[in-house]
């Protein structure tokens, strides 16, 4: 079997082929359910204040725990599907994981929650950073971007959907059938991503010889280019999600004394995502990600200013301009990083998505405290931080020299041959 580095490229799947259509259905249902079953209780964070008496920032533990375990664990996930195989790890992460939040719906009281919300972030693993190293493997070079755009709308279109789910069903049914709803369309996702998805072509099983992972490890942050693309990504999510997590409890207040069913519709602007990571992470493709990556945060800074108006409709422009942001750098950075970690990608996705969900727990916990004490002038002066230095680390990435692939020690998998 050839290793991804000598497939010859014509083989790995284009844009425009019936194999990439299978992929971007499976992969697309994968987003999809990964991310409605990972942020379904976002907009369930003011309910659950009051059902379990609860601060906001204990509330939005129900989200932090979860992607804090989920960034630990996606450390281990790239390694074990290296031993595994991409495609099994994967249906085994989705299955299981709508099985948890089923089990969501039915538990009695915080603590227990919690200890669910915790196992869902470690079942989830083994999703996120395998189809990026899936998609670096089989799909070509000209086509990565618009892969892992179309990917991560499905993603955008996840997110909205679990949220709007349950932030409707909220106000009608009550938040546990709402959370049972989601648990539902993510177990018909698992089996159409394990129907649709084809096999892997580029895939070379790897023993878990845990001397060359770690070496790895330390190879990527020798590169000039990866550290920074790492702080990107936890600084994106760190931001996004900040702004989602206290966005309902400024909502529901005076003056503005929305419903939960009308809080739960403005998710509904996820959708820009979906139309956004395609198009930018294709634009990057054609344009080059140095020259792009700076636009994503300078809409967000411009998002988070607009949100410190009073009018609802400048805030609802700056939630769509955060949006819009956040789903485009993400598909910029994500592909950035699986084209130049070469051999180390599996590893390279894992460290990414581990700052990226870090950058949801630790900031979108800490946007609570600052909402406790300044309100939302504070979350978006926290947030505003995040953003600019994410700037400032794209102008630097600006600079950057052209792709070199991460140094690896040699090893009989990198120079493709069986185990």
């Amino acid at each position: 079997m050839p290793s991804p580095a000598a497939a010859p490229s014509a083989e790995r799947i284009r844009h425009g082929t019936p194999a990439f259509r299978r992929t971007n259905l499976a992969l697309f249902a994968a987003g999809f359910a990964t991310f409605g079953l990972l942020y379904c209780v976002q907009p369930l964070m003011p309910e659950f204040s009051r059902d379990y008496a609860v601060s906001a920032a204990t509330s939005a533990l129900s989200l932090s725990l979860t992607t804090g375990v989920l960034a630990f664990a996606m450390l281990f996930a790239g390694a074990l599907s290296d031993a595994w195989g991409r495609k099994s790890v994967m249906v085994a992460s989705l299955l299981s994981s709508a099985v948890l939040v089923l089990v969501t719906a039915l538990m009695p009281d915080w603590s227990a929650l919690l200890l669910v919300r915790a196992l869902l972030g470690l079942t989830l693993s083994g999703l996120p950073a395998v189809a990026m190293t899936y998609l670096s493997e089989e799909m070509h070079a000209d086509s990565i971007g618009l892969g892992m755009g179309l990917y991560i709308s499905g993603s955008a279109v996840g997110g909205m959907g679990g949220r709007l789910i349950t932030g409707v069903l909220a106000d009608f049914l009550g938040w546990r059938f709402g959370v049972g709803v989601v648990g539902l369309i993510g177990v018909l996702a698992g089996l159409i991503f394990w129907r649709a998805l084809p096999p892997s072509r580029h895939f070379v099983a790897q023993p878990l010889h845990w001397r060359t992972v770690l070496g790895r490890f330390g190879g990527m942050f020798r590169d000039r280019g990866l550290p920074w693309l790492f702080a990107e990504g936890f600084l994106l999510l760190g931001a996004f999600v900040t702004v989602y997590n206290y966005l309902g409890y400024r909502l529901l207040a005076p003056p503005y004394n929305l419903s939960q069913a009308t809080v739960g519709l403005i998710f509904g602007i996820y959708l820009v995502g979906t139309f956004s990571s395609a198009w930018m992470g294709h634009l990057a493709g054609r344009l080059g990600r140095r020259r792009v990556l700076w636009s994503a945060f300078a809409l967000m800074l411009a998002g988070v200013a607009l949100t410190l108006m009073h009018g609802l409709a400048p805030i609802m422009l700056g939630i769509v301009a955060v949006t819009f942001g956040f789903f485009g750098g993400h598909s910029i950075v994500s592909s950035w990083v699986g084209r130049r970690a070469g051999a180390a990608r599996a590893q390279a996705a894992s460290v990414y998505l581990f700052c990226y969900y870090m950058g949801s727990s630790l900031a979108g916990a800490s946007g609570g405290l600052f909402y406790a004490a300044f309100g939302w002038n504070g979350v978006a002066l926290f947030v505003g931080a995040l953003v600019l230095a994410g700037l400032l680390i794209a102008l630097r990435l600006f600079r950057l020299p052209p792709l070199v692939n991460v140094a690896t020690p040699p090893t009989p998998m990198s120079r493709g041959a069986m185990p």
